[in-house]
Order: C-alpha cells, then sequence, then structure tokens
C-alpha cells in the first residue's frame, strides 16, 4: 500500500502517556471533588439528533456545531457542543429512573469548529457539574463553592469567580433604554469589554443601532462594575423602579449570604454587572472564574443558571444551574504555574525489573509479577542483552524510581538489590520482603 503522511486533522491532539498521566491526576482530583459534594455520574452519546442541539446556544456558537451524517442514514446528527443541553435532553427521558433535586457530574469530550490556536481546541474534555430542580440561590452557592474547591486542591489561590445575573443584565439595559429587540446586541457587546474595552463596545452598540444617550447611560452604570456584596445596595437603589433587576439583585444577595456560611473565601468571589456568559440559555445567576495572578490568565470555568432548557425536552421545566471547567485551560496553567505534585512522574511504572542475562529473564518475570501481586506497578526488561547501566538509563529517561536487580548471586541468597534512582539509594531485601522495600524507598 503507498504510504500515507501521518497527520491529524485541525484542532485535534495526541498526548504523550506523561501528558496523559498529568490529565488524569487533574480529573481524579476534579472527579473527587464533585462526588464530595453528592454528584453523581452520567455518561451521553457523543452524536445528538441535530434538532436536539440547534436553537439552543444562539446564531454565533451554531455556527461552531459539527454536523454528522453516515452513508445513506436518514438520521440528521451532529457531535455535542457541550454537556449542558445532552443533559437536558437526558433528563427527559430518564425522569422516572432519577431522584429529584438530581446532582450529576459529566467529564467528556466536546467538539466546536473554533479557528484552532493556542489554548483553543475542536476537540477538548468539559467537566461539568449541575443541579436539577433546585429554584432557590442555595443552588447557585453551591456550584459557585464546589469550583472555588475544585481550584484550591488543584493548587491555584489567586483567582475570581465573578458573578453575575441575567435579569440585572436585563435592568442595565431598561436604565439605560436599550430596546427589548436589541438586548441580545447589547449582551454581545458587553461581553467582550475586556477583549475590546468601552471604546470597542460602544462602537459596536453605535453600528448596532443603538442611541448615543443609552450608551452613555449604561457606560456610567458599569463602570462601577465589580465589588462586593455591597455594591448590590447602591444598584438596588439605582434600579428601584426595575423589577426584572431587582429580582437579580436578591438573588445574589441571598446566593452572597449562603456563600458566607459556606466558608467561600470572599477574596475569591466578585460581583461583577458586566460579565455576560455569551449563551443564550441562560436565565439567572452567572459566574465565571479568571485566574489572576501571577497575570490574568483568563477563564477556567463558566456556568449559571437555565430554568428553562430542560422545558425544550418536556412539558414542564425544571429549575437547572451548573458550571463547566475548563479543563484545558486548567491544565495549561498548572503546566505554566507548575502546580503539579512532585511525586507525579511520566510514567505509570514504579519499578523496574533489570534481567542480568538471557537465562535469568524468567527470573525477571517472576519477580516482576511478585511486585505485581503486592500493589507494586512493575516491568520487566525483555531485552536481555543490553547491559545493565543501559537499562537503568532507560528506567531513568522514562522516570521509573526504583530499579531491581536480581542476578544469580542474589538469586542463590533470597535477596534483592534495589535503587532508588533519585538520590542513588541502595538497599537489599529478602526476597519475601521486596514489596515492602519497594514500597520504603517510593515512600521516602
Amino acid at each position: 500500500m503507498p504510504k500515507i503522511d501521518a497527520r491529524l486533522p485541525k484542532g485535534m491532539r495526541d498526548f504523550l502517556p506523561e501528558e496523559v498521566l498529568k490529565r488524569q491526576y487533574v480529573f481524579g482530583v476534579i472527579t473527587d471533588v464533585f462526588k464530595t459534594f453528592g454528584f453523581e455520574p452520567i455518561e451521553t452519546p457523543v452524536l445528538e439528533m441535530e434538532d436536539t442541539l440547534l436553537g439552543k446556544y444562539g446564531d454565533e456558537a451554531e455556527k461552531l456545531i459539527f454536523h454528522a451524517q453516515h452513508p445513506g442514514g436518514k438520521e440528521e446528527l451532529a457531535l455535542r457542543y457541550d454537556l449542558t443541553v445532552p443533559l437536558s435532553r437526558y433528563v427527559s427521558m430518564h425522569e422516572n429512573d432519577l431522584s429529584f433535586p438530581f446532582r450529576r457530574y459529566h467529564i467528556a469530550p466536546v467538539w466546536r469548529a473554533e479557528r484552532p490556536q493556542k489554548g483553543r481546541y475542536r476537540e477538548f474534555y468539559q467537566c461539568d457539574a449541575d443541579i436539577v430542580g433546585i429554584e432557590d440561590p442555595s443552588a447557585d452557592a453551591e456550584i459557585v463553592s464546589l469550583v472555588t474547591t475544585a481550584l484550591r486542591r488543584l493548587g491555584f489561590a489567586d483567582f475570581k469567580v465573578n458573578v453575575n445575573h441575567r435579569q440585572i443584565l436585563t435592568g442595565i439595559g431598561i436604565y439605560a433604554g436599550v430596546p427589548d429587540a436589541q438586548l441580545g446586541d447589547l449582551y454581545r457587546s458587553v461581553d467582550k469589554l475586556d477583549k475590546i474595552g468601552i471604546d470597542g463596545v460602544a462602537a459596536e452598540l453605535r453600528a448596532s443601532g443603538i442611541a448615543e444617550d443609552v450608551i452613555t447611560r449604561m457606560f456610567t452604570l458599569l463602570e462601577r462594575r465589580e465589588g462586593g456584596a455591597e455594591s448590590l445596595g447602591w444598584l438596588r437603589e439605582l434600579l428601584a423602579d426595575i423589577e426584572p433587576a431587582q429580582k437579580g439583585i436578591a438573588d445574589l444577595e441571598q446566593m452572597v449570604e449562603y456563600l458566607n456560611v459556606m466558608g467561600v473565601p470572599q477574596e475569591n468571589v466578585q460581583i461583577d454587572y458586566a460579565m455576560v456568559r455569551g449563551l443564550s440559555y441562560y436565565t439567572g445567576p452567572i459566574f465565571e472564574t479568571v485566574i489572576t495572578k501571577p497575570d490574568n490568565l483568563g477563564s477556567v470555568t463558566g456556568g449559571g443558571r437555565y430554568d428553562e432548557l430542560v422545558g425544550l425536552f418536556r412539558k414542564q421545566s425544571l429549575p437547572t444551574t451548573g458550571t463547566s471547567l475548563g479543563v484545558e485551560r486548567i491544565i495549561d496553567l498548572m503546566d505554566k504555574l507548575d502546580l503539579y505534585p512532585p511525586a507525579l512522574t511520566g510514567t505509570v511504572v514504579e519499578a523496574l525489573v533489570t534481567v542480568f542475562e538471557p537465562g535469568l529473564q524468567g527470573e525477571t518475570l517472576k519477580l516482576a509479577n511478585e511486585l505485581r501481586a503486592g500493589g507494586v506497578r512493575s516491568e520487566a526488561f525483555m531485552q536481555p542483552k543490553k547491559s545493565i547501566g543501559k537499562q537503568v538509563q532507560y528506567a531513568d529517561r522514562k522516570g521509573v524510581r526504583v530499579v531491581a536487580f536480581l542476578g544469580s548471586e542474589e538469586i542463590k541468597n533470597g535477596v534483592v538489590n534495589f535503587k532508588r534512582l533519585g538520590d542513588g539509594t541502595e538497599i537489599s531485601a529478602p526476597r519475601a520482603e521486596a514489596v515492602q522495600a519497594v514500597r520504603s524507598l517510593l515512600s521516602e
């Protein structure tokens, strides 16, 4: 057959073993936090019916959906864009088998036809946690508490969970005089404030036909975009006659109270009236987390309340809130900030059993199996013609921490010699105590 160029589709990646181990570490920490908060795991197919996904995300987002079709197939299919809309479909199909409120987590790949660039891929993982069936802001506070817990356990200390409310945004638009039909333009433009600045947002709003006095009134308010719970007081007075804004303010005040009783550090949460979240299905509180030091390193989580989405798949909707942890960005930042534990190496192998000569290959395999039976992840070297030095170099290059030596004399005397490669520590142990010897070297 003709040779084929080895290449990947744009925006797709392979991962080396050491990269996979880092990813598994991050997934493991996040999964443990999800379980600690009482969330149950689910899985859904990578393909959904096309009409399940379309009409839920907004025009700009839906341009990024990958459509799929098999030869001769009559079903219109698409690769999932996120894990939120599939959850809404899932709840409606399995509601008789679920207990409500339903707390779920889901860690899985999604696909978007993005323009590939650093930190932005066409295939990537999302880590979602959602609470279905609770309208009270306590559920939103629980999600924010989960986010701060997960990031702290991963080693992040300097971050802000920016919190806003879609009805406050609506109230700001009403206060400024933005017509209802142009609130979508308002959301899309304000969402870009951090990227293009006030002048850029103002230019976009002018291009959308929004009057200059309206823009001025809106930015007078948005200039005071950030603050703690105390900022809600003056906003309540300013928007006193605007009912949606009053509902949003009350929700956030209750959220802040819950966050305080749960011990969420105040320095990690901030009210931000200019934070939008682009997806159109959000209906209430919204949240987005930004790593703030050593620089503003961008958002790593995003989510909010979407009380109407489940109702698209059943007669009555169910109040729902949740978040997605941007695990790809988190992994990139953990590399940048060196947040992985020192014991995390580039291999799963804890001990390499060397082979002194071809006639001892069987003993090498036997000792490796004894170590495995004792719970030590072990590799038996299988190239007896390689010198012991070459075998040790192999182990060192791979990141194996302990090497076992078993020559004729050791077999005769019923002992095994071990060396910890990190500092050169050597010990000898009876064959029956080989597992304990490796464990002691690994634990120090």
